[in-house]
C-alpha cells in the first residue's frame, strides 16, 4: 500500500485499474500459486487453462497414455509383487516357522506391516471427507489419488491377518462367525473390533472413491462414443518392448480401442446423464458419505491401537495410544501421498498446472503439524512412564528403546531403530518452518520419504521393543527377521505400486467437475469467469 494513501492501491485493484499480481513483483512467487495477498485468492489451476483444457488434460492421461516410462515401471513393480506372492505361497506350504517370530515376539513383522499399511490408508479419507466438509478447495487436486491410495493400502494391510494364521485353510476363523463352535471365545476382544472397523472403513472408502468417479467415467464414455461416431477411432495396437537382440514387434487388433472404452466406462458410469436430478442426488450422497467417513478416520486407527492399549504389556498399556495412532496415521498417509504425486508431476504432461506448489505447500504444513503432534506423543510416553511410578513401564522406554546397549549393560539393542524413528518423524519435518523448504518439491519429497521410513520404524519399535524383553530376564530374546519376512513386505510394496500405476493409467486421476468448480470460470460472480463454457455434456 502507499504510505501516503494507504487505501489507494487496494481501491484501484478492486476497481480493476491495477493488475492483481504483476510479473516480477513480490506476490508472484514460484509457479504463480504462492500468492500471499489476503485480498487475492491464489489460483488452483495454472497456465491460463479453460474448463475445456481441464477435460482434455485429465482425459488425455487415459486416452493417450502416460508415456514410455509406464510400461517398464509396471513390469518392475509387478515383478516385485510376484516375489511377495511366492513368499506367501512358500509360507503356506512350509508354515509360519519360516518367519523370524519366536515365543516372546509373537507379533513380529506381520502386525508391524499391518498397522503400517492401515496408517497409510488414512490420508485418503481425511483429504476427501474432512477437507470436503471444511470446504477446502485445494483438496480437489489430490483427493482422487489419495482415495485410491487408501483402497490399495487397505488391500495390502488385509494380506497380513490372512497369512499370519499359519494354516491358511482356517482363514475363515478371522471372520465374526457365531460362537456355536467357540471360534471367537471373547467378543470383547479388540481383535474382533478390528474386523468390523477395517472392513467398514474399506467399504465406505471404496464407495466414496467410486462415487466421485462416476461423472468422470461418463465423460470418458461420451468422448469415446463421439470419436466412434466421427470415425476417428483407431484400431488397438499391441507392441512388444524394444529389446537389443530382436526387432520391435507390433500388430493391430480387429477391435477399436474406443469401443472398449465406451463399453467399460459406460458400465462404470451407471447410466449417468448429467441431468439436474443426477447432480442433486450425487452431491447429497457425496456429502452423506463424507459425514460417515469423518468419524471413521478417528475410529479405525483408535481401534487398531486398542490391540495394544488394552493389554498389560509395559510400553503398550497407555491411554495416549488412540490419539497418538490417529495423528501418526494421518502423518504417514500424507507422506505417502506426496511420495507418489511429486514424481507424477514430473512424469505426466501438464500436471503441474493442476497440482501446483500451493497444494504441495499445504500438505507440507500438515506434515509439520502432525509431525509435531507425533513428537509430543513420544515425549508424553516418557512422562507417563515416569509419572506412573511403574518400574517396568519406565524400563521399557529407558533401557529397551533410548539408551544404547554400548552405553549400559541393560541398554537397548534396538536403539538404532528408536533414534531412526525420532530423526525421521520428529526432526526432518521441522525444515518446513522455512517457506523455501516447504515450497521446494525435492525437499518435500525427501522429507516424505524419511517420514514413510520413520513411520514403519515407529510400529517396529512399539511392537518389538515391548515384547523382546519380558518380566523375567531368562525370557529375553532378540528378534531377527528372515528373508521370507523381508521379501513378503517388499512384495506388498510392489503390489501397492502396481495397483497405483494401473489406477493412473486407466482411471481418472483428477475429479474433473470439482476442479472446474474452483476455477474462475466456474464462479458466476467472479469477473474473470462466466464467459467460457465446456462443450462436454457431462459437466
Amino acid at each position: 500500500m502507499s504510505p501516503i494513501h494507504p487505501d489507494q492501491k487496494n481501491t484501484e485493484r478492486l476497481a480493476g485499474l491495477r493488475p492483481q499480481a504483476a510479473a516480477g513483483t513480490a506476490t508472484d512467487i514460484g509457479d504463480g500459486s504462492l500468492i500471499e495477498d489476503p485480498a487475492s485468492e491464489p489460483p488452483l489451476v495454472l497456465g491460463g487453462r479453460s474448463i475445456q483444457d481441464v477435460t482434455e488434460i485429465v482425459c488425455g492421461y487415459q486416452e493417450k497414455g502416460p508415456g514410455k516410462w509406464w510400461l517398464p515401471a509396471i513390469m518392475t513393480s509387478a515383478s516385485v509383487a510376484g516375489i511377495g506372492q511366492l513368499m506367501i505361497l512358500y509360507l503356506i506350504i512350509t508354515g509360519v516357522g519360516t518367519w523370524g517370530l519366536n515365543n516372546q515376539v509373537g507379533w513380529a513383522w506381520d502386525i508391524t506391516n499391518f498397522v503400517f499399511w492401515i496408517g497409510i490408508g488414512h490420508a485418503g479419507t481425511l483429504i476427501s471427507a474432512i477437507l470436503c466438509l471444511l470446504k477446502q478447495k485445494w483438496r480437489t487436486a489430490v483427493n482422487r489419488s489419495a482415495e485410491a491410495m487408501t483402497i490399495f493400502a487397505v488391500m495390502c494391510a488385509g494380506i497380513f491377518p490372512g497369512i499370519h494364521v499359519g494354516r491358511i485353510w482356517f482363514i475363515w476363523m478371522i471372520f465374526p462367525i457365531p460362537n456355536s463352535n467357540w471360534i471367537w471365545p471373547n467378543f470383547r476382544s479388540p481383535l474382533l473390533w478390528d474386523v468390523f472397523a477395517v472392513s467398514t472403513y474399506a467399504t465406505v472408502s471404496f464407495l466414496f472413491w467410486y462415487m466421485g468417479m462416476i461423472p468422470d467415467f461418463a465423460t470418458l464414455r461420451d468422448r469415446a462414443d463421439k470419436r466412434l461416431r466421427q470415425g476417428i477411432s483407431g484400431l488397438m495396437r499391441l507392441e512388444a518392448p524394444e529389446l537389443p537382440f530382436m526387432p520391435r514387434l507390433g500388430f493391430n487388433l480387429p477391435v477399436r480401442s474406443d469401443t472398449l472404452r465406451a463399453y467399460i466406462y459406460g458400465f462404470l458410469a451407471l447410466g449417468w446423464r448429467a441431468s439436474s436430478r443426477h447432480w442433486h442426488r450425487y452431491e447429497n450422497a457425496y456429502l452423506i458419505l463424507a459425514g460417515i467417513s469423518t468419524p471413521l478416520v478417528l475410529s479405525v486407527h483408535s481401534i487398531v491401537s486398542f490391540d495394544f492399549a488394552t493389554s498389560i504389556v509395559p510400553g503398550w498399556h497407555t491411554t495416549i495410544f488412540p490419539p497418538y495412532f490417529v495423528a501418526g496415521a494421518i502423518f504417514g498417509g500424507f507422506a505417502m501421498v506426496l511420495l507418489l504425486l511429486i514424481p507424477a508431476r514430473e512424469l505426466f504432461a501438464n500436471m503441474k498446472d493442476l497440482l501446483t506448489l500451493r497444494h504441495l505447500e499445504n500438505m507440507a504444513k500438515i506434515l509439520l503439524a502432525t509431525g509435531t503432534m507425533v513428537g509430543f506423543a513420544y515425549s508424553m510416553e516418557f512422562f507417563i512412564a515416569w509419572y506412573s511410578g511403574n518400574q517396568y513401564e519406565f524400563e521399557v522406554f529407558a533401557f529397551n528403546r533410548v539408551i544404547p546397549d554400548w552405553m549400559s549393560d541393560r541398554g537397548a539393542p534396538y536403539w538404532w531403530a528408536y533414534w531412526t524413528m525420532i530423526g525421521c518423524n520428529v526432526i526432518s519435518p521441522q525444515v518446513f518452518w522455512f517457506r523455501a523448504m516447504r515450497t521446494n518439491p525435492m525437499v518435500i519429497w525427501s522429507v516424505a520419504l524419511l517420514v514413510t521410513i520413520g513411520m514403519w520404524f515407529e510400529r517396529f519399535v512399539i511392537i518389538v521393543t515391548s515384547l523382546h524383553r519380558a518380566f523375567l530376564p531368562g525370557e529375553w530374546q532378540m528378534f531377527f527377521p528372515t528373508w521370507v519376512d523381508i521379501l513378503t513386505f517388499v512384495g506388498t510394496l510392489g503390489l501397492f505400486l502396481t495397483l497405483f500405476l494401473l489406477f493412473m493409467r486407466f482411471l481418472p486421476m483428477f475429479p474433473i467437475a470439482e476442479i472446474k468448480a474452483v476455477m474462475p470460470e466456474g464462479d458466476p460472480h467472479d469477473p474473470r469467469g462466466g464467459a467460457k463454457h465446456d462443450d462436454e455434456g457431462s459437466h
